[in-house]
Parts: C-alpha cells; sequence; structure tokens
C-alpha cells in the first residue's frame, strides 16, 4: 500500500494533469466559459492536495493516525463531485453537486485543520 503522502502528492498530480489538459482544450477551442470549475480542479486537486501531503510527509504521527485515510478519501470525493458540480451550475444544470462538493471541502479542510491541532507539526509533534 502506499503511504498517505504519496498517495495526496499522486492524486493531486493526476488533477494537475487533468487541470493542464483541460486548459488546453480552453485554450484551442478559445471557449473559457468553465475556467471556473477548471481553477477549482487545479487549487483544489493540486495545489491544496500537495500542501496536504506535505504536511503528511513532515509528520509521520498524522500520516499514520487513523484520519488519515479518510482524510485523503474525502478530499478525493468532495473535488470529485466539486468540479463536475460547478460544470454543471455553470451550464445551468443544478447546483447541488457544486453545494455538495464545497460542503465536503469544507468538511475536509476542517478535518485537516483537526488533525493539525491534534498531531501538530513535524516529526518531534
Amino acid at each position: 500500500m502506499k503511504t498517505v503522502p504519496t498517495l495526496f502528492f499522486a492524486t493531486g498530480a493526476c488533477f494537475a494533469l487533468l487541470g493542464m489538459i483541460w486548459g488546453i482544450q480552453m485554450s484551442a477551442t478559445g471557449d473559457h466559459s468553465l475556467s471556473p470549475a477548471h481553477g477549482h480542479l487545479n487549487l483544489v486537486g493540486f495545489v491544496t492536495m500537495s500542501i496536504m501531503g506535505i504536511y503528511y510527509a513532515l509528520t509521520p504521527a498524522a500520516a499514520t493516525s487513523k484520519w488519515a485515510m479518510p482524510h485523503y478519501l474525502l478530499t478525493v470525493v468532495s473535488v470529485v463531485i466539486l468540479v463536475p458540480g460547478i460544470v454543471m451550475a455553470l451550464s445551468e444544470n443544478g447546483e447541488v453537486l457544486a453545494k455538495a462538493g464545497s460542503a465536503l471541502a469544507v468538511l475536509s479542510m476542517l478535518t485537516f485543520l483537526a488533525i493539525i491541532l491534534k498531531l501538530g507539526f513535524g516529526e518531534k509533534a
């Protein structure tokens, strides 16, 4: 099984690659109407997950805690629901998924905050 930091980094890199491909597609077609969803994919999917991966890499106690894997899964699910939800909202096909994804993203960040406050930062936290 891959370590939690590796999962966060690898998944973040996959989301970044998808964001890059999507950005190229938008540029090629000249249609940037979905750029807010593209931005969220890059920010929440790549940047946030990479920062979380750094934290887990630098704080082994957090990476091996019972909350690390549920936190990873919650973060991935939030991105997978949020980004298509924003696409749907921008396309005027409803905002339910965007709202649900947003709530999950907030829950993911609250989980991250709780882990930081409980376990600290660094090897000797």
